[in-house]
């Protein structure tokens, strides 16, 4: 049994899945699948993607129907950064065109903490401890 994300975009499945390859260091992406013509998608439009993200399987689709929904901050990606540079890495790339929810500062529970919705509206919360809470 495996438990996987799983994104639904209208129309951005595949812009947002090679976004998020290029920023994680170890992304890649797993495989692709396009609708094709005469199909209840779009022509061209991702029927059903899988990549890896810090060792995470993630599955995307583009939605055929439109709908009155999005993604919401209720559900966020937690990531644990290995150092101060990586999350600051991360930031930098997800916060751009997004929206910042928690700067990037020092709380209670973490060294180094920011939350954020990126471009695409996926909520992301990167914290890095440090030594004196690992």
């Amino acid at each position: 049994m495996a438990l996987t994300p799983f994104l639904m975009f209208t129309g951005q499945a595949e812009e947002a899945m090679r976004f998020y390859v290029s920023v994680f260091p170890d992304g890649h992406i797993l495989n692709v699948e396009h609708f094709s013509a005469g199909e209840d998608g779009t022509e061209g439009t991702i029927k059903r993607a899988t990549f890896r993200l810090a060792g995470q399987a993630f599955v995307c689709i583009d939605s055929p129907p439109m709908h009155d929904f999005d993604f919401t901050p209720s559900v966020s990606f937690c990531l644990d950064c290995d150092t101060v540079n990586q999350l600051d890495s991360l930031y930098e790339a997800l916060a751009e065109g997004g929206q910042v929810f928690m700067p990037v500062a020092t709380y209670p529970f973490a060294q180094r903490f920011v939350w954020l919705a990126d471009r695409y509206g996926v909520s992301w919360q990167l914290s890095w401890v440090g030594a004196a809470h690992q």
